[in-house]
């Protein structure tokens, strides 16, 4: 006979911008009452960058939250209630951008030596999730490679551009 055991996504609001001390104090304490031979209840803590005065906690109930947040100096509460993970789901999954970006794309660089500056796309490496791009503000033509986590896409280029073609069709009209 198998026992499933069944959890539920607590919220708990922290004071802003002291998300990530919350869970780490949490996690300490869970890790030092395992240490101490007490099973802790609450088996994952998730602080989202986009939820921000949030701690999600994964406990079979509230009072095992309750119980792990206590005496906490930046902890405001408990939600009531428990959060469904459809409504968090969403947070967990991050889309790699290298699959929204194409050849001739105009980007600006966000990050880096290069940081402010704008630049067309000339490569795109998907398993290093890296583009190779040649910058516009530059007096000559200087290609560079950048991670594509550190550019933002300033505009697209025309659907009609010769990457679009598959092989052996023509440009010409």
């Amino acid at each position: 006979m198998s026992q499933t055991v069944t959890t539920r996504i607590f919220a708990v609001k922290t004071t802003g911008g002291q998300e990530k001390t919350v869970a780490k104090f949490v996690g300490d304490r869970l890790e030092k009452r395992k240490q101490e031979g007490k099973a802790p209840q609450v088996q994952a803590i998730l602080v989202l960058e986009a939820q921000k005065g949030y701690v999600f906690f994964e406990a079979p109930n509230a009072q095992a939250v309750s119980d792990a947040i206590s005496g906490f100096k930046h902890v405001k509460g408990m939600v009531p209630g428990y959060i469904q993970y459809s409504d968090i789901d969403k947070f967990l999954v991050e889309k790699s951008m290298i699959s929204d970006v194409n050849v001739n794309d105009v980007i600006e660089i966000i990050a880096g030596p290069f940081k402010g500056m704008r630049a067309r796309i000339n490569r795109v490496e998907p398993q290093r999730s890296e583009v190779t791009v040649i910058l516009l503000d530059a007096p000559y033509q200087l290609p560079v490679t950048v991670e594509v986590g550190s550019i933002k896409i300033v505009s697209r280029a025309q659907s009609s551009s010769s990457t679009g073609n598959p092989p052996g069709s023509s440009d010409q009209p």
